[in-house]
């Protein structure tokens, strides 16, 4: 290759942060995702505002906050403005992982780090692409070709392609999974043909995976033993990713007959359950063979559930007979209603918690993975957001108040309203007919100044009318 390479990782080396590199070749820069974990640490917004004003392209992996957790506060914070690439999944799937995260932080605190508007700016500089889809980038990345492929794990996850005409090819493969999966094709890593230059990760490289049906057989005796002893089951799934396949699992064990799991319930819990699961719905084309087949034979589609039931707040879950298994996000239980329903259910022996992700280091997820929670004491913080009553409101009050008074900013001249403007007119006119006011009108500062025409002086008198209008 004639081109000089650079990468620079920001992030996901050497540990277990989220991934985010930054892929130089010649003088055009690539960022290949940008994620952000649960504790949303302040020292890798500080790498990455060093670099934001030089990245010209920004290529997404998969729609959860560990690939793109940091794209809004990039955009809407540290002024990020190039295109951004991801595929329709991942950019559907995507809006629904930060609106879940924006609003289960808000419910808890004052959540300032990432707003939606700083979601939506950030989705609609997003370019939707299709799998083997070829895009020329363009500005100082003319000559570079990016192209999405298949990679598993999440419904529209992407291994990047990266081509300059004339020479060979980068590959970028991150999370991908190459096994089948309920719902997802794996990946075809056999395809990419010794690239140039490949970028992949080992996250994963010492796990030992058991059979399929050993782990399925794992989750459902522990759900079966635990609502046959008149416990909860909980568990932590994400907002839009995972979810669905464990969503749809359930959902067919529910209708077989046999499971005798018809006479307990089941839910989905997050901030936009409904909308999550209609995406679902209108993107088999993205999934299995087997899903397709079944869809186009027999017009079935996969995700139109029969049992599952979608919670958009605990006040629905509420009204969900116990006992029940509860799909709550989010998976390391920092944040959101996974954490809500932990702290409700723990203190109770006969529930469950069923985790199904290793998150991050210092999350309440990894800790229980780490050290079981049987017989022992947990020091949770709370948050939570509450109204104002009592002396704490008028203290509030007061202090708003206070805050007003001191703002010397108001501009009273501002506050006239355009029925006072018109009445100045009136009082003012030389003749018994209002006319256009001579001279020029003031309508103060940082008003457009609009020419007035005031209407004739007009009282409508109201008739009395029976039903029927006459």
């Amino acid at each position: 290759m004639t081109s000089i390479i650079k990468v620079q990782a920001l992030s996901g080396v050497m540990d277990e942060s989220p991934p985010c590199y930054l892929l130089q070749v010649d003088d055009v820069r690539i960022l290949l995702d940008c994620g952000w974990d649960e504790k949303f640490d302040p020292d890798f917004m500080r790498e990455l505002k060093r670099v934001v004003h030089t990245i010209d392209a920004v290529l997404i992996s998969y729609p959860d906050v560990i690939h793109l957790g940091a794209l809004p506060y990039a955009v809407g914070k540290l002024g990020l403005n190039c295109p951004i690439y991801a595929t329709i999944p991942v950019y559907k799937m995507g809006q629904m992982f930060m609106y879940d995260l924006c609003q289960s932080h808000y419910n808890m605190e004052d959540f300032d780090k990432i707003t939606l508007d700083d979601v939506d700016s950030t989705f609609e500089k997003m370019i939707q692409l299709k799998y083997n889809q070829t895009v020329p980038l363009k500005g100082k990345g003319y000559g570079l070709t990016i192209t999405p492929l298949p990679a598993g794990h999440m419904i529209g996850g992407t291994i990047w392609k990266i081509m300059k005409s004339g020479e060979e090819d980068i590959i970028y493969a991150n999370d991908f999974n190459h096994k089948k999966e309920r719902h997802l094709n794996g990946c075809e890593l056999e395809k990419l043909q010794r690239p140039s230059l490949l970028i992949i990760d080992a996250f994963n490289a010492t796990y030992q995976q058991a059979r399929r049906r050993a782990r399925d057989e794992k989750l459902m005796t522990n759900i079966l033993q635990t609502l046959r002893n008149n416990g909860n089951v909980l568990i932590a799934v994400d907002t839009a990713g995972r979810v669905l396949e464990l969503a749809h699992m359930l959902d067919q064990l529910w209708r077989n007959k046999e499971s005798g799991l018809l006479v307990y319930s089941l839910a989905l819990l997050n901030n936009v359950s409904y909308n999550v699961v209609e995406f679902a719905k209108s993107q088999i084309e993205w999934m299995s063979d087997k899903l397709m087949r079944s869809f186009e034979g027999a017009r079935n589609n996969p995700f139109q559930f029969k049992h599952l039931q979608l919670c958009h707040s605990l006040h629905e879950l509420s009204k969900v007979p116990n006992p029940k298994v509860v799909l709550a996000s989010s998976p390391d239980m920092e944040s959101g209603f996974s954490r809500e329903l932990f702290l409700q259910w723990c203190s109770n022996p006969n529930n469950s918690v069923i985790i199904t992700t290793r998150t991050s280091p210092h999350t309440l997820a990894r800790d229980l993975i780490e050290n079981g929670g049987n017989g022992r004491t947990i020091d949770l913080e709370i948050k939570r957001r509450v109204k104002l009553e009592g002396t704490e409101l008028e203290d509030f009050l007061k202090t708003q108040r206070v805050k007003n008074e001191k703002d010397p900013t108001k501009d009273d001249s501002e506050s006239d309203s355009e029925d006072d403007i018109e009445m100045s007119v009136i009082t003012k006119g030389r003749h018994d007919i209002v006319i256009k006011q001579e001279g020029k009108m003031s309508s103060g500062f940082f008003k457009v100044t609009k020419k007035q025409y005031p209407m004739y002086p007009f009282h409508e008198e109201k008739i009395k009318c029976d039903d029927y209008g006459r």
